[in-house]
Protein backbone atom coordinates (compact mmCIF):
# COMPACT_ATOMS: atom_id res chain seq x y z
CA UNK A 1 0.00 0.00 0.00
CA UNK A 2 1.25 3.28 -0.76
CA UNK A 3 0.77 6.47 1.43
CA UNK A 4 1.92 9.82 -0.83
CA UNK A 5 -0.03 12.48 1.41
CA UNK A 6 0.61 15.88 0.39
CA UNK A 7 2.78 17.85 3.53
CA UNK A 8 0.76 20.68 4.71
CA UNK A 9 1.98 24.30 4.62
CA UNK A 10 1.91 26.50 8.31
CA UNK A 11 0.07 28.62 6.24
CA UNK A 12 -2.99 26.55 5.02
CA UNK A 13 -6.01 25.52 6.56
CA UNK A 14 -5.61 22.18 9.26
CA UNK A 15 -7.88 19.86 9.05
CA UNK A 16 -8.24 16.69 10.84
CA UNK A 17 -8.00 13.07 9.52
CA UNK A 18 -10.87 11.73 7.50
CA UNK A 19 -14.02 11.79 9.55
CA UNK A 20 -15.39 8.63 10.61
CA UNK A 21 -19.64 8.75 9.14
CA UNK A 22 -22.27 9.36 11.60
CA UNK A 23 -25.18 6.58 10.94
CA UNK A 24 -28.62 6.37 11.68
CA UNK A 25 -29.86 8.33 15.10
CA UNK A 26 -26.75 10.39 16.24
CA UNK A 27 -27.00 12.31 12.14
CA UNK A 28 -30.84 12.41 12.92
CA UNK A 29 -30.70 13.91 16.44
CA UNK A 30 -27.88 16.81 15.13
CA UNK A 31 -30.45 17.70 12.10
CA UNK A 32 -33.22 17.90 13.90
CA UNK A 33 -32.72 19.58 17.72
CA UNK A 34 -36.45 20.31 17.97
CA UNK A 35 -37.64 19.10 21.36
CA UNK A 36 -38.94 16.19 21.68
CA UNK A 37 -38.41 14.73 18.17
CA UNK A 38 -36.50 11.80 18.09
CA UNK A 39 -35.10 8.88 15.98
CA UNK A 40 -37.48 6.20 16.99
CA UNK A 41 -40.70 8.48 16.48
CA UNK A 42 -39.40 9.22 12.93
CA UNK A 43 -38.89 6.20 11.90
CA UNK A 44 -42.11 5.08 13.32
CA UNK A 45 -44.17 8.18 12.08
CA UNK A 46 -42.70 7.23 8.20
CA UNK A 47 -44.64 4.00 8.59
CA UNK A 48 -47.83 5.69 9.56
CA UNK A 49 -47.91 8.73 7.25
CA UNK A 50 -46.68 11.18 10.17
CA UNK A 51 -43.53 12.22 8.26
CA UNK A 52 -41.63 12.81 4.80
CA UNK A 53 -39.36 10.14 4.36
CA UNK A 54 -36.49 12.64 4.48
CA UNK A 55 -32.87 11.64 3.84
CA UNK A 56 -30.17 11.29 6.39
CA UNK A 57 -26.33 12.39 6.08
CA UNK A 58 -22.96 10.99 7.82
CA UNK A 59 -21.69 14.82 8.11
CA UNK A 60 -19.15 14.21 4.75
CA UNK A 61 -19.54 15.30 1.56
CA UNK A 62 -18.85 13.89 -2.41
CA UNK A 63 -16.84 16.38 -4.59
CA UNK A 64 -18.21 15.20 -8.21
CA UNK A 65 -16.60 16.13 -11.20
CA UNK A 66 -19.36 17.60 -13.86
CA UNK A 67 -17.33 15.83 -16.53
CA UNK A 68 -15.59 12.65 -15.68
CA UNK A 69 -12.43 13.13 -17.55
CA UNK A 70 -12.51 16.24 -15.70
CA UNK A 71 -8.95 17.02 -14.54
CA UNK A 72 -8.94 14.99 -11.58
CA UNK A 73 -4.98 16.00 -11.41
CA UNK A 74 -5.81 19.90 -11.47
CA UNK A 75 -8.39 19.35 -8.62
CA UNK A 76 -5.89 16.96 -6.06
CA UNK A 77 -3.55 20.30 -6.69
CA UNK A 78 -5.67 22.39 -5.67
CA UNK A 79 -7.13 20.90 -2.48
CA UNK A 80 -3.45 20.22 -1.52
CA UNK A 81 -2.39 23.74 -2.13
CA UNK A 82 -5.00 25.92 -1.65
CA UNK A 83 -7.02 24.28 1.14
CA UNK A 84 -3.84 21.99 2.79
CA UNK A 85 -6.29 19.01 2.26
CA UNK A 86 -4.09 15.31 2.81
CA UNK A 87 -5.13 13.70 -0.50
CA UNK A 88 -5.75 9.66 -1.03
CA UNK A 89 -6.76 8.45 -4.74
CA UNK A 90 -8.20 4.59 -5.31
CA UNK A 91 -5.06 4.00 -7.47
CA UNK A 92 -2.74 4.03 -4.82
CA UNK A 93 -4.67 0.90 -3.71
CA UNK A 94 -5.31 -2.74 -4.76
CA UNK A 95 -9.49 -1.84 -4.66
CA UNK A 96 -9.96 -5.26 -3.01
CA UNK A 97 -8.67 -4.14 -0.02
CA UNK A 98 -9.76 -0.43 0.02
CA UNK A 99 -11.88 0.70 2.97
CA UNK A 100 -11.39 3.64 5.49
CA UNK A 101 -8.92 2.62 7.68
CA UNK A 102 -6.18 2.66 5.21
CA UNK A 103 -7.39 5.84 4.16
CA UNK A 104 -7.95 7.60 7.50
CA UNK A 105 -4.94 9.96 7.37
CA UNK A 106 -6.87 11.46 4.37
CA UNK A 107 -8.79 14.31 4.17
CA UNK A 108 -10.02 13.29 0.72
CA UNK A 109 -10.03 10.28 -1.16
CA UNK A 110 -10.08 10.68 -4.87
CA UNK A 111 -12.22 7.67 -7.25
CA UNK A 112 -10.36 8.26 -9.93
CA UNK A 113 -12.89 5.51 -11.96
CA UNK A 114 -15.86 7.63 -10.95
CA UNK A 115 -14.50 11.15 -11.12
CA UNK A 116 -15.29 11.80 -7.74
CA UNK A 117 -13.67 12.48 -3.92
CA UNK A 118 -14.90 11.58 -0.39
CA UNK A 119 -14.42 14.49 1.25
CA UNK A 120 -14.43 14.48 5.15
CA UNK A 121 -13.51 18.76 5.57
CA UNK A 122 -15.99 21.08 8.34
CA UNK A 123 -19.36 22.64 6.71
CA UNK A 124 -17.53 25.93 6.87
CA UNK A 125 -14.46 24.74 4.16
CA UNK A 126 -17.49 22.93 1.86
CA UNK A 127 -19.33 26.25 2.15
CA UNK A 128 -16.08 27.77 0.79
CA UNK A 129 -15.69 25.29 -1.84
CA UNK A 130 -19.15 25.75 -3.27
CA UNK A 131 -18.10 27.95 -5.99
CA UNK A 132 -20.74 29.11 -8.46
CA UNK A 133 -20.08 27.88 -12.03
CA UNK A 134 -17.22 25.26 -10.42
CA UNK A 135 -16.05 22.20 -12.68
CA UNK A 136 -17.08 20.23 -10.28
CA UNK A 137 -20.86 19.75 -7.68
CA UNK A 138 -20.65 19.09 -3.98
CA UNK A 139 -23.23 16.54 -2.65
CA UNK A 140 -23.72 15.44 1.36
CA UNK A 141 -22.64 11.45 1.76
CA UNK A 142 -26.08 9.91 2.61
CA UNK A 143 -26.67 7.24 5.23
CA UNK A 144 -27.76 3.99 3.09
CA UNK A 145 -29.88 1.62 5.31
CA UNK A 146 -31.63 -1.63 4.09
CA UNK A 147 -35.40 -1.24 3.42
CA UNK A 148 -37.35 -2.16 6.34
CA UNK A 149 -38.56 -5.75 4.96
CA UNK A 150 -41.36 -7.31 6.65
CA UNK A 151 -41.10 -10.72 8.16
CA UNK A 152 -43.68 -13.44 7.56
CA UNK A 153 -44.87 -16.28 9.18
CA UNK A 154 -46.20 -19.62 8.46
CA UNK A 155 -46.29 -22.79 5.81
CA UNK A 156 -47.01 -21.30 2.46
CA UNK A 157 -45.18 -22.48 -0.58
CA UNK A 158 -42.63 -19.51 -0.21
CA UNK A 159 -40.25 -20.54 -3.07
CA UNK A 160 -43.26 -19.27 -5.39
CA UNK A 161 -40.93 -17.25 -7.15
CA UNK A 162 -38.38 -19.90 -8.31
CA UNK A 163 -41.83 -20.98 -10.29
CA UNK A 164 -43.70 -17.87 -11.13
CA UNK A 165 -40.22 -16.45 -12.76
CA UNK A 166 -40.00 -19.64 -14.99
CA UNK A 167 -36.55 -20.16 -13.31
CA UNK A 168 -36.95 -23.53 -12.14
CA UNK A 169 -37.75 -24.84 -15.94
CA UNK A 170 -34.54 -23.02 -17.43
CA UNK A 171 -32.03 -24.70 -18.81
CA UNK A 172 -29.29 -22.41 -17.55
CA UNK A 173 -27.74 -21.71 -14.21
CA UNK A 174 -25.64 -19.15 -13.97
CA UNK A 175 -22.60 -21.15 -14.83
CA UNK A 176 -19.34 -19.06 -15.31
CA UNK A 177 -21.01 -15.79 -14.49
CA UNK A 178 -19.99 -13.27 -11.03
CA UNK A 179 -22.73 -12.06 -9.06
CA UNK A 180 -22.05 -9.55 -6.64
CA UNK A 181 -24.44 -9.02 -3.63
CA UNK A 182 -23.66 -5.79 -2.29
CA UNK A 183 -25.09 -5.96 1.43
CA UNK A 184 -24.72 -6.91 4.79
CA UNK A 185 -22.14 -10.08 4.12
CA UNK A 186 -23.22 -13.34 4.37
CA UNK A 187 -22.71 -16.39 7.04
CA UNK A 188 -19.60 -18.13 6.20
CA UNK A 189 -20.63 -21.17 7.93
CA UNK A 190 -24.18 -21.65 6.01
CA UNK A 191 -24.25 -25.00 4.67
CA UNK A 192 -26.23 -24.42 1.52
CA UNK A 193 -23.37 -22.67 0.21
CA UNK A 194 -20.24 -25.21 0.88
CA UNK A 195 -18.32 -26.05 -2.28
CA UNK A 196 -19.48 -22.72 -3.69
CA UNK A 197 -16.87 -20.22 -5.27
CA UNK A 198 -16.99 -16.86 -3.07
CA UNK A 199 -15.25 -14.51 -2.67
CA UNK A 200 -15.35 -10.44 -1.51
CA UNK A 201 -14.73 -7.83 0.86
CA UNK A 202 -16.26 -6.04 3.96
CA UNK A 203 -15.99 -2.38 2.99
CA UNK A 204 -17.25 -1.59 6.64
CA UNK A 205 -14.57 -0.09 8.98
CA UNK A 206 -13.78 -2.47 11.79
CA UNK A 207 -16.13 -5.62 10.71
CA UNK A 208 -15.57 -8.96 8.74
CA UNK A 209 -17.29 -9.99 6.10
CA UNK A 210 -19.84 -12.26 8.24
CA UNK A 211 -23.26 -11.16 8.18
CA UNK A 212 -24.36 -10.20 11.91
CA UNK A 213 -27.84 -8.92 10.61
CA UNK A 214 -28.81 -11.57 8.12
CA UNK A 215 -30.10 -9.52 5.31
CA UNK A 216 -27.24 -10.48 2.70
CA UNK A 217 -27.30 -14.17 3.41
CA UNK A 218 -31.11 -13.73 2.47
CA UNK A 219 -30.43 -12.10 -0.55
CA UNK A 220 -27.58 -14.14 -1.42
CA UNK A 221 -29.81 -17.02 -0.99
CA UNK A 222 -32.43 -15.95 -3.47
CA UNK A 223 -29.93 -14.66 -6.66
CA UNK A 224 -27.77 -17.92 -6.30
CA UNK A 225 -28.79 -20.34 -3.66
CA UNK A 226 -29.43 -23.94 -4.51
CA UNK A 227 -31.71 -25.71 -2.41
CA UNK A 228 -32.42 -26.46 1.47
CA UNK A 229 -32.20 -29.11 3.37
CA UNK A 230 -35.24 -31.14 2.38
CA UNK A 231 -34.14 -30.07 -1.47
CA UNK A 232 -36.05 -27.74 -1.84
CA UNK A 233 -34.89 -25.44 -4.46
CA UNK A 234 -34.85 -21.37 -3.69
CA UNK A 235 -32.52 -20.16 -5.30
CA UNK A 236 -32.47 -18.53 -9.07
CA UNK A 237 -28.27 -18.79 -10.50
CA UNK A 238 -27.76 -22.49 -8.49
CA UNK A 239 -24.49 -22.34 -10.14
CA UNK A 240 -23.12 -18.46 -10.39
CA UNK A 241 -20.14 -17.04 -9.02
CA UNK A 242 -20.00 -15.24 -6.05
CA UNK A 243 -19.12 -12.04 -4.64
CA UNK A 244 -19.82 -10.59 -1.64
CA UNK A 245 -18.96 -6.84 -0.93
CA UNK A 246 -20.29 -6.12 2.80
CA UNK A 247 -21.58 -2.26 2.91
CA UNK A 248 -24.02 -2.29 5.32
CA UNK A 249 -23.10 -2.89 9.09
CA UNK A 250 -24.69 -5.67 11.93
CA UNK A 251 -27.53 -2.61 12.04
CA UNK A 252 -28.20 -2.21 8.32
CA UNK A 253 -26.93 1.07 7.99
CA UNK A 254 -23.93 2.34 6.31
CA UNK A 255 -21.98 5.51 4.77
CA UNK A 256 -22.72 5.66 0.68
CA UNK A 257 -19.06 5.72 -0.07
CA UNK A 258 -18.72 2.23 1.37
CA UNK A 259 -21.49 0.96 -1.27
CA UNK A 260 -19.01 3.13 -3.95
CA UNK A 261 -15.89 0.86 -3.01
CA UNK A 262 -18.32 -1.96 -3.21
CA UNK A 263 -19.65 -1.14 -6.75
CA UNK A 264 -16.11 -0.39 -8.00
CA UNK A 265 -14.77 -3.60 -6.20
CA UNK A 266 -17.74 -5.86 -7.53
CA UNK A 267 -16.79 -4.02 -11.21
CA UNK A 268 -13.21 -4.65 -10.77
CA UNK A 269 -13.14 -8.03 -9.81
CA UNK A 270 -15.04 -9.49 -13.22
CA UNK A 271 -18.85 -9.27 -11.56
CA UNK A 272 -21.14 -8.96 -14.58
CA UNK A 273 -24.33 -8.03 -12.42
CA UNK A 274 -24.43 -6.01 -9.10
CA UNK A 275 -27.83 -6.63 -7.12
CA UNK A 276 -27.94 -3.84 -4.21
CA UNK A 277 -31.37 -4.38 -2.10
CA UNK A 278 -30.62 -0.71 0.12
CA UNK A 279 -30.99 2.65 -0.20
CA UNK A 280 -32.21 5.74 0.88
CA UNK A 281 -35.90 7.67 0.79
CA UNK A 282 -36.07 10.29 -1.47
CA UNK A 283 -38.40 13.38 -1.71
CA UNK A 284 -40.74 14.04 -4.45
CA UNK A 285 -39.33 16.10 -7.36
CA UNK A 286 -35.80 15.48 -6.11
CA UNK A 287 -33.49 14.19 -8.39
CA UNK A 288 -30.85 11.27 -8.85
CA UNK A 289 -28.03 11.13 -6.87
CA UNK A 290 -24.78 11.65 -9.39
CA UNK A 291 -22.40 9.92 -7.48
CA UNK A 292 -24.23 6.50 -7.97
CA UNK A 293 -25.05 7.26 -11.42
CA UNK A 294 -21.30 7.71 -12.34
CA UNK A 295 -20.65 4.40 -10.22
CA UNK A 296 -23.14 2.59 -12.09
CA UNK A 297 -21.88 4.34 -15.22
CA UNK A 298 -18.58 2.50 -14.71
CA UNK A 299 -20.10 -0.74 -13.87
CA UNK A 300 -22.18 -0.41 -17.88
CA UNK A 301 -18.76 0.59 -19.72
CA UNK A 302 -17.02 -3.05 -17.65
CA UNK A 303 -19.76 -5.12 -18.90
CA UNK A 304 -21.74 -5.08 -15.96
CA UNK A 305 -25.66 -4.41 -14.80
CA UNK A 306 -27.21 -3.04 -12.13
CA UNK A 307 -30.41 -3.71 -10.14
CA UNK A 308 -31.51 -2.22 -6.67
CA UNK A 309 -34.52 -2.35 -5.01
CA UNK A 310 -37.29 0.25 -5.67
CA UNK A 311 -37.77 0.88 -2.02
CA UNK A 312 -40.76 -0.32 0.72
CA UNK A 313 -41.74 3.31 1.26
CA UNK A 314 -45.37 3.10 0.09
CA UNK A 315 -48.69 2.01 1.88
CA UNK A 316 -51.17 1.36 -1.25
CA UNK A 317 -53.41 0.20 0.99
CA UNK A 318 -53.52 4.32 2.50
CA UNK A 319 -53.31 5.50 -1.21
CA UNK A 320 -49.80 6.59 -0.30
CA UNK A 321 -47.24 6.22 -2.73
CA UNK A 322 -43.19 6.66 -2.09
CA UNK A 323 -41.08 7.64 -5.52
CA UNK A 324 -37.90 4.94 -6.30
CA UNK A 325 -35.75 5.46 -3.51
CA UNK A 326 -31.97 6.12 -3.89
CA UNK A 327 -29.86 4.40 -5.88
CA UNK A 328 -32.30 2.78 -7.93
CA UNK A 329 -34.08 6.09 -8.85
CA UNK A 330 -30.73 6.21 -10.98
CA UNK A 331 -31.04 6.17 -15.09
CA UNK A 332 -28.02 3.54 -15.16
CA UNK A 333 -30.05 1.16 -12.76
CA UNK A 334 -32.74 -1.31 -13.17
CA UNK A 335 -34.94 -0.44 -10.10
CA UNK A 336 -37.15 -3.61 -9.49
CA UNK A 337 -40.51 -3.61 -8.04
CA UNK A 338 -42.34 -6.31 -5.77
CA UNK A 339 -45.24 -8.56 -6.75
CA UNK A 340 -47.28 -10.65 -4.59
CA UNK A 341 -48.22 -14.24 -5.32
CA UNK A 342 -51.54 -13.14 -6.86
CA UNK A 343 -49.34 -11.35 -9.03
CA UNK A 344 -50.55 -7.77 -7.75
CA UNK A 345 -48.38 -4.96 -6.42
CA UNK A 346 -46.94 -5.09 -3.10
CA UNK A 347 -48.30 -2.84 -0.56
CA UNK A 348 -44.73 -1.48 0.32
CA UNK A 349 -43.50 -1.40 -3.32
CA UNK A 350 -42.59 2.17 -4.59
CA UNK A 351 -43.52 3.57 -7.55
CA UNK A 352 -41.95 5.86 -10.52
CA UNK A 353 -43.46 9.47 -8.99
CA UNK A 354 -40.34 11.76 -9.88
CA UNK A 355 -38.88 12.41 -13.82
CA UNK A 356 -36.87 9.23 -14.59
CA UNK A 357 -36.83 7.56 -11.57
CA UNK A 358 -39.02 4.91 -13.30
CA UNK A 359 -39.60 1.55 -11.94
CA UNK A 360 -38.22 -0.78 -14.50
CA UNK A 361 -39.14 -4.51 -13.86
CA UNK A 362 -41.06 -6.62 -11.27
CA UNK A 363 -40.30 -9.69 -9.54
CA UNK A 364 -41.67 -11.96 -6.67
CA UNK A 365 -41.11 -9.70 -3.21
CA UNK A 366 -43.73 -10.74 -0.91
CA UNK A 367 -43.54 -14.38 1.37
CA UNK A 368 -39.77 -14.88 -0.27
CA UNK A 369 -38.14 -18.29 1.55
CA UNK A 370 -34.31 -18.18 1.34
CA UNK A 371 -31.26 -18.24 3.43
CA UNK A 372 -30.33 -17.00 6.69
CA UNK A 373 -27.16 -17.16 9.37
CA UNK A 374 -26.92 -20.24 11.21
CA UNK A 375 -28.74 -21.72 13.37
CA UNK A 376 -32.03 -19.96 11.86
CA UNK A 377 -30.52 -21.22 8.24
CA UNK A 378 -34.22 -20.12 6.71
CA UNK A 379 -36.02 -17.65 7.17
CA UNK A 380 -39.23 -15.98 4.81
CA UNK A 381 -39.03 -12.48 4.15
CA UNK A 382 -40.96 -9.76 2.05
CA UNK A 383 -40.04 -6.70 0.62
CA UNK A 384 -38.48 -5.06 -2.86
CA UNK A 385 -35.28 -6.51 -1.00
CA UNK A 386 -36.13 -9.97 -1.89
CA UNK A 387 -37.66 -8.98 -5.58
CA UNK A 388 -34.30 -7.36 -6.66
CA UNK A 389 -32.00 -10.59 -6.31
CA UNK A 390 -34.37 -12.30 -8.34
CA UNK A 391 -33.95 -9.98 -11.26
CA UNK A 392 -30.02 -10.16 -10.35
CA UNK A 393 -30.13 -14.37 -10.72
CA UNK A 394 -32.05 -13.79 -13.87
CA UNK A 395 -29.57 -11.86 -15.43
CA UNK A 396 -26.41 -14.02 -14.40
CA UNK A 397 -28.84 -16.81 -16.42
CA UNK A 398 -28.91 -14.26 -19.59
CA UNK A 399 -25.09 -13.76 -19.02
CA UNK A 400 -24.95 -17.11 -19.72
CA UNK A 401 -27.05 -17.42 -22.55
CA UNK A 402 -25.41 -14.83 -24.44
CA UNK A 403 -21.89 -14.38 -22.81
CA UNK A 404 -20.87 -12.31 -25.70
CA UNK A 405 -23.42 -9.62 -24.81
CA UNK A 406 -23.32 -6.45 -24.05
CA UNK A 407 -24.79 -5.10 -20.73
CA UNK A 408 -27.04 -2.95 -22.64
CA UNK A 409 -27.93 -6.12 -24.63
CA UNK A 410 -28.56 -8.09 -21.72
CA UNK A 411 -31.03 -5.40 -20.14
CA UNK A 412 -32.67 -5.54 -23.32
CA UNK A 413 -33.24 -9.35 -23.22
CA UNK A 414 -34.12 -9.39 -20.03
CA UNK A 415 -37.25 -6.12 -21.06
CA UNK A 416 -38.28 -8.70 -23.32
CA UNK A 417 -38.39 -11.53 -22.01
CA UNK A 418 -40.65 -9.85 -19.60
CA UNK A 419 -44.56 -10.96 -18.96
CA UNK A 420 -46.86 -8.15 -19.57
CA UNK A 421 -49.31 -7.98 -16.85
CA UNK A 422 -52.44 -5.42 -16.24
CA UNK A 423 -51.25 -3.27 -14.04
CA UNK A 424 -49.77 0.33 -14.37
CA UNK A 425 -46.10 0.39 -16.03
CA UNK A 426 -45.02 3.11 -13.34
CA UNK A 427 -45.38 0.01 -10.86
CA UNK A 428 -44.13 -2.61 -12.58
CA UNK A 429 -42.13 -0.86 -15.37
CA UNK A 430 -41.80 -3.65 -18.64
CA UNK A 431 -43.41 -6.47 -16.52
CA UNK A 432 -42.70 -9.63 -14.25
CA UNK A 433 -39.04 -10.87 -14.83
CA UNK A 434 -38.91 -14.17 -16.04
CA UNK A 435 -35.90 -16.54 -16.79
CA UNK A 436 -34.56 -17.11 -20.37
CA UNK A 437 -35.66 -20.87 -22.03
CA UNK A 438 -32.95 -22.92 -24.45
CA UNK A 439 -35.49 -21.74 -27.65
CA UNK A 440 -35.68 -18.13 -26.83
Amino acid sequence: MKEQFSILKSSTIILSDMKPPILGKQTFLHDHPVSGSSFDKFNKGRHEGDDNPYPLYTGRYLLIMKERSGSLLKMTRMLESKWGFKVASSSDFVRETLDEIKIKSADALFYNELGIALLGADEEIIERLSTPGAEYLIEPEKVVYIPDDLAEEGEQDATWGIHITGAHQSPFTGWGVRVAIIDTGYDTTHPDFTGREITGHSFVPEETIEDLHGHGTHCLGIACGETDHNSTRYGIATAAQIYVAKVLNKQGSGAQAWVLDGMTGAVNNGCRVLSMSLGSPVFPGQAYDMAYERAAQYALSRGAVVVAAAGNDSRRSQNRYSPVSSPADCPSILAVGALDESLAVADFSNRAVNKGGEVDIAAPGVAIYSSWPMPTRYRILSGTSMATPHVAGIIALLWEKYPEATAAMITEKLRELAKTLPLPPEDIGAGLSFAPMKEQ
